[in-house]
C-alpha cells in the first residue's frame, strides 16, 4: 500500500476519502539502555540504544496503520503524520496517522 506526507499522490486520482487510520505503539526504556545512554550523555555522541527503540517504534506504528487501512479497503494513505506523547516516566507513545482513500 502508498503511503505519503502529501495530499495527492501523482498519476493518481482519489475518489473516496475512507478517514482516518491510526496505529501506535507504546514502548518503555530499559535499565540496560538507560545505564548505557546515561554514559553516552556524558562523552557525547549518539545514543544509538534509543535511535534504535525509536526506529523500532516507528516501523510498528506504521504497520498497525496499514492494518486499519487495509481494514477499510484502502489503496493508499496520504497526509501520514507522526506524534509522540509521554505515558508515564519513562514510556511514550508513538504514532502514526492519516487518511486512507481510494483510487479511480
Amino acid at each position: 500500500m502508498i503511503y505519503v506526507t502529501t495530499e495527492t499522490i501523482q498519476g493518481k486520482e482519489i475518489v473516496e476519502t475512507l478517514g482516518t487510520v491510526r496505529g501506535s505503539t507504546v514502548r518503555a526504556r530499559n535499565i540496560g539502555r538507560d545505564i548505557f545512554a546515561g554514559l553516552k550523555n556524558i562523552v557525547g555522541g549518539e545514543i544509538s540504544e534509543y535511535t534504535k527503540l525509536l526506529a523500532d517504534a516507528r516501523e510498528q506504528a506504521i504497520k498497525r496503520m496499514l492494518d486499519d487501512a487495509t481494514r477499510l479497503g484502502a489503496d493508499a494513505i496520504v497526509n501520514v503524520r507522526f506524534t509522540t506523547s509521554t505515558v508515564m516516566q519513562g514510556a511514550a507513545e508513538m504514532l502514526a496517522y492519516g487518511t486512507a482513500v481510494k483510487f479511480r
